[in-house]
């Protein structure tokens, strides 16, 4: 059984960076290792739940400005498979959430910053799913719910996104975090962990700081996307906890054994 995993993508440079997080994203792949990844990622939105279909080696997206010049060079060769996002679409379907594919995307850095930690060697087929930020929370969730067959098929489903993501309160050069941050987090974590989904729906509301947290929900509906597609007594627990820039979280869960 694979579990569900919510991961922070962060900085681009992570794909570059010798850091705690960086680490632990190398450990974690090495001790689990899918037969696919379906990666639910931040920086593609549709208003239809869209697909990658594709077996042929992706094009890398370096959908960013103002980075490092090596950082432009980096190239993820991962595969895709059509196969199981014939399978996603499926289960999409039986549960009656529209979904289209699409051919031609490459990996963004959602994707493949992560990805490239995770399994470097871009041995791993991969399949990359649109988010769309205008769904309820409990919408979210949904799509989520209808993908949990896939960790019983050694799929992992993989959020990537960030709990607290605000780049107009980032302090560069504070590796302290901002009490508001952590006191977001710390009711994600207390929430999660009693799988209180009726708060989780409405976060927005209920939780400390979230308008600062979550301006715009594109970074944060990942993860209740990741943990709709975990077994509901299957259990939750972080995995990783870190801030960088004062408010950027990389808070980590794993949904599931």
């Amino acid at each position: 059984m694979m579990p569900s995993l919510f991961l922070s993508h962060g900085s681009p440079m992570l794909a570059v960076e010798d850091n705690e997080y960086t680490r632990f994203l190398g450990e974690y792949g090495r001790r689990n290792r899918p037969r696919a990844v379906v990666v639910f990622t931040a920086h593609w939105e549709e208003p239809v739940v869209t697909v990658t279909c594709t077996d042929s080696v992706y094009g890398t997206i370096h959908d960013f400005g103002g980075f490092p010049d090596k950082l432009y060079a980096i190239h993820y060769p991962a595969r895709g498979s059509s196969t199981t996002a014939a399978e996603v679409r499926r289960l999409l379907k039986e549960g009656g959430i529209p979904s289209r594919e699409d051919e031609t995307r490459g990996l963004d850095h959602g994707s493949w910053v992560l990805l490239s930690r995770l399994y470097p060697q871009a041995d791993i087929p991969v399949v990359q799913v649109s988010v769309n930020p205008a769904l309820p929370a409990s919408g979210q969730f949904r799509i989520g719910e209808c993908l949990r067959p896939l960790g019983r098929e050694g799929v992992l489903v993989l959020g990537s996104g960030a709990t607290v993501h605000n780049l107009f309160r980032l302090r560069f050069g504070q590796s302290e975090p901002e009490a508001w941050a952590v006191a977001f987090d710390d009711w994600l974590i207390e929430k999660i962990g009693m799988r209180d989904t009726a708060s989780l729906f409405a976060y927005n509301r209920e939780a400390p700081n979230a308008r600062l947290a979550v301006p715009r929900p594109e970074h944060f509906v990942p993860l209740l996307i990741a943990m709709g597609s975990a077994d509901p007594g299957a259990g939750a627990k972080v995995v990783y906890r870190g801030y960088d820039l004062g408010s950027l979280s990389y808070l980590g869960f794993q949904f599931g054994p």
